[in-house]
């Protein structure tokens, strides 16, 4: 056996609080073989990044740390700072979440790496300088002499975080430990991010400790798993075991809670409740309150961490050596044995039903000015945010807008939500065109189109309760509140004694609920979703997700889904529209588009999500795409997407000319779908 290179024994944190000291890490313990990748994984909350922090030494000083960190053998608890600053950065490394927080703004990109080099090596500046190079190179940072001179501001999101990787292995570390390094990315830079993380680990040798709350990310990528509850580790073992055989409820809450690409519209399987405040912590069980599986002596001890199930795997739940079902079964096979239509995968051939249309988009565009200068200001360009988009939503249908951020979803959004005259093509709300819209009319139409916005804290008013925003749309459209408030409150599932509270006094999800109640006041007819679930846990979110869904069917709502998660559109909508530079790329029926997507784009997204099942992870195909977005002040001349389009690269030299020349429409390739590429082609690429 390998000695571990990263050992963690008995760790635990401490805050001071009003009531006294307040757990946040309760015993953590864990080791890291040389090569290896260790995922932790847990909701908000539960210790994963405390616990990182507590490893690299870079605890505020108001914490108070005790237990064993021993890196190569050595104890690095308690060690002087002279001695922690030395191993930081050479031995041991850390990618942080915000990389434009992480990253100096006043100082060049290279002179930082370089800088990094030379704490630890006796080396020149024109060595170092050429090290940096040499590493943004390594991470896939195009031009790299000519970027290693740029700020960090000039960097995208993802290149930002490809420099701290970068810098993270400079000094050749032999534990590399990335908390939550791709939360804040799109999905195809993700990919490219998770793909460089690999290389780098190559390059290295190093161990990688991977904090994350993306579980596809750890199927595919770690070897073991540590899923954490309440400060603890509650279950532990190789990825495949956790996965497939997961002894604790908790895990497998989680596993159930996920959205799949794979998983057809199923209902998802959401944990019931939220995490316990480390300072309130249940008797017993801390996961007791909301465990589907309790039992009375849950509540009268905690139980300790004990090998169950497979070889290195443990739990820490007294039903831990009962036999369990497999939580990451194949979808479509789970729904075949329980008689269920697992038709999803394969895509079905109908076209739309025949409904009213309550929502139209046609040719819509909408530019930006570009300007420079503080006293004499002059246009110097053009951003082309939205360029000629055209879908439509009918009665009772959601349909899914999704693309990488600055595609123009939000733009259209918001032009559609702003009952205007577009800058230029039309915009027709419930029949009307918005062009031709009078103030009473609007206000008329305001009480059928209603929004769910993306961070419901920003959304509610803080100093009002929850009876007075949701009384608040009713006063303003003359309707008096009375019994509605009630009601609402039970349609979105929560109870008639939260009226009196503030937003502050709920969780995330249950601050979206209330955002989704004040949506419902007026009983609209369409509903525009602005992401209304990417700031919440997964199994928060899968709670919402279906309350989305069944709202839907109750009330015959029509949903605009705005999103970047395709797994979650992939159990909301009917139809997807994906988004490419301001232009429709694809549009159709959701299981034709995700059974066999025809645009390149399309399926460089499809691809880049990951499956949260470890086998079917490791052999899917990447479709990897080189760059980032492109300025939408200077697109591309043609095709928008041909400069990081792969099947541009094997094209003959006359369709070339024709990506080039030629902006491609929407065709129509049969069914529901349609995509704007010169050489559609439906391709799987679960």
């Amino acid at each position: 056996m390998t000695p571990p290179v990263l050992e963690v024994a008995g760790l635990t944190v401490t805050f001071p609080g009003a009531g006294g000291p307040v757990p946040v890490v309760r015993g953590v313990d864990y080791a890291v073989a040389p090569g290896e990748v260790l995922g932790i994984v847990g909701e908000s909350g539960s210790g994963k990044s405390v616990t990182a922090l507590a490893v690299m030494g870079l605890l505020p000083p108001r914490a108070t740390m005790t237990g064993s960190v021993r890196l190569h053998g050595e104890e690095l608890a308690g060690a002087p700072e002279r001695r922690l600053t030395a191993v930081r950065g050479r031995t041991i490394s850390m990618v942080f979440q915000d990389p434009l927080s992480a990253l100096t703004p006043v100082y060049r990109v290279g002179d930082q790496i370089a800088e990094a080099i030379r704490a630890h090596r006796r080396i020149g500046a024109k060595e170092a300088e050429r090290r940096a190079v040499e590493l943004l190179d390594l991470v896939g940072i195009p031009s790299p002499r000519q970027r290693a001179l740029a700020f960090p501001h000039e960097f995208s999101g993802g290149m930002r975080q490809r420099v701290m990787i970068a810098m993270a292995v400079a000094n050749d570390p032999d534990v590399i430990i990335c908390d939550e390094p791709t939360t804040a990315l799109d999905v195809t830079v993700q990919a490219q991010v998770l793909e460089v993380l690999r290389t780098a680990q190559r390059e290295t040798g190093a161990a990688i400790v991977m904090i994350t709350h993306d579980l596809g990310v750890v199927a595919g990528l770690a070897d073991r798993v540590l899923v954490m509850y309440a400060g603890r580790v509650v279950e532990a073992g190789r990825v495949d075991d956790v996965y497939h055989r997961a002894r604790m409820p908790y895990t497998r809450g989680l596993l159930g809670s996920v959205p799949r690409l794979d998983g057809g519209r199923a209902r998802l399987a959401p944990i019931d409740g939220t995490p316990p405040s480390p300072g309130a912590l249940p008797p017993g069980c801390p996961f007791e309150p909301r465990c589907p599986a309790a039992l009375p002596e849950c509540r009268e001890a905690e139980p300790p961490l004990v090998a169950a199930g497979g070889p290195g795997q443990a739990a820490a739940c007294v039903r831990a050596a009962e036999p369990v079902a497999d939580p990451v079964a194949d979808p479509a096979e789970a729904a075949e044995a329980a008689g269920a239509d697992p038709g999803t995968a394969a895509g079905r051939a109908d076209g739309r039903p025949e409904r009213a249309v309550v929502l139209r988009v046609d040719g819509l565009v909408k530019h930006h000015p570009l300007v420079r200068g503080a006293v004499l200001r002059r246009r110097v360009g053009t951003v082309r945010a939205v360029d000629g988009v055209t879908f439509d939503v009918r009665e009772g249908e959601t349909l899914g807008l999704v693309g990488e951020s600055g595609c123009g979803k939000t733009t259209t959004l918001m032009q559609i939500l702003e009952l205007a005259a577009p800058q230029r093509g039309t915009i027709a709300v419930l029949g009307r065109d918005t062009a031709r819209l009078r103030a009473g009319d609007r206000t008329a139409i305001r009480r059928d189109l209603q929004v769910v916005f993306q961070d419901p804290l920003a959304a509610l008013d803080p100093r009002m309760t929850v009876h007075d925003i949701l009384a608040e749309p009713l006063r303003a459209h003359g309707r008096p509140p009375g019994p509605r408030v009630r009601e609402l409150l039970g349609l979105v599932g929560l109870e008639a004694e939260h009226a009196g509270r503030y937003p502050r006094e709920f969780s995330g999800g249950q601050r979206q609920r209330i955002g989704i109640a004040r949506a419902l006041a007026l009983e609209p007819r369409l509903v525009v979703l602005d992401e209304p679930v990417s700031a919440l846990d997964v199994s928060i979110q899968a709670g919402v997700v279906n309350l989305l869904a069944e709202l839907k069917e109750r009330l015959g709502l029509s949903y605009l889904f705005v999103a970047h998660d395709l797994a979650v559109v992939r159990h909301i909508a009917d139809r997807v529209a994906v988004m490419h530079l301001g232009r429709i790329a694809e549009i159709g029926q959701v299981d034709r588009v995700y059974a066999a997507p025809a645009h390149p784009y399309t399926q460089a997204l499809l691809s880049a999500v990951p499956l949260p099942d470890p086998a079917r992870e490791r052999a899917r195909r990447r479709i990897l795409l080189e760059g980032d977005l492109p300025n939408p002040a200077s697109p591309p001349s043609g095709c928008r997407f041909r400069t990081r389009c792969p099947r541009f690269t094997a094209l003959g030299p006359a369709e070339r000319d024709r990506c080039v020349r030629e902006e491609p429409e929407v065709r129509l390739l049969g069914g529901d779908q349609g995509a704007a590429c010169h050489y559609a082609e439906r391709v799987d690429v679960m």
